[in-house]
């Protein structure tokens, strides 16, 4: 799923691949870096289109604006010790999170309140028909990781990172079964916290 190619093109496991190559980065290997960046670039390209395809229609963050500042924020990041290729995608994820709530906050200081950005409440929540301002949900998902880092990392890889429950576990080492039961508990949680925000 999360794929790498060696120089000449071969596939090789995500762990391997990725992983590989974040340790020789971390210790300053620049050949790696210059083989880790398309791999990293591609996937958070992939990841930016689903994200961005959610969002309503005519945002103004492009799914390639999205990237490259992504991308320069992570590569900025090459003194981080990355233990593995589910690490660099969790931080991928925050950093995705940063900056979509940082051009919400932006947007919404300009239009002052009109065309508040939303996420789809299905993708987060219960009510399918119901959009969450991203910014409550930035705030709600705050809350929550103070109460349980585990719930909260699954939404923010499923809501700001656009990744699949597959992809979810993948990232956090953990079985389907067991993401798809902290995403039920995360959504239920998220639906309370929500609910007076959204009907408001």
């Amino acid at each position: 799923m999360l794929a790498a190619l060696d120089s000449s093109g071969v596939s090789m496991s995500a762990d391997q691949g990725i992983t590989g190559l974040l340790d020789d980065w971390s210790r300053g290997d620049r050949r790696a870096l210059d083989r880790l960046l398309p791999v990293i670039y591609a996937e958070l390209r992939r990841i930016a289109v689903r994200q961005l395809r959610r969002e309503r229609e005519g945002h103004t963050l492009q799914p390639t604006a999205l990237v490259h500042e992504a991308y320069l924020r992570l590569v900025e990041q090459h003194s981080v010790g990355w233990q593995n290729r589910a690490h660099f995608f969790g931080v991928a994820a925050q950093v995705m999170r940063r900056i979509l709530v940082d051009h919400a906050r932006r947007q919404g200081a300009k239009k002052r309140g009109n065309g508040v950005q939303c996420v789809p409440l299905e993708d987060v929540a219960a009510a399918p028909s119901d959009q969450v301002p991203l910014l409550a949900l930035d705030h709600a998902l705050g809350r929550l990781e103070k109460l349980d880092p585990g719930l909260a990392r699954i939404v923010e890889l499923r809501a700001f990172g656009g990744l699949t429950i597959d992809e979810a576990a993948q990232v956090m080492n953990v079985s389907a079964s067991t993401a798809k039961r902290e995403w039920r508990t995360a959504r239920a949680w998220l639906t309370r916290e929500l609910a007076p925000e959204s009907s408001s």
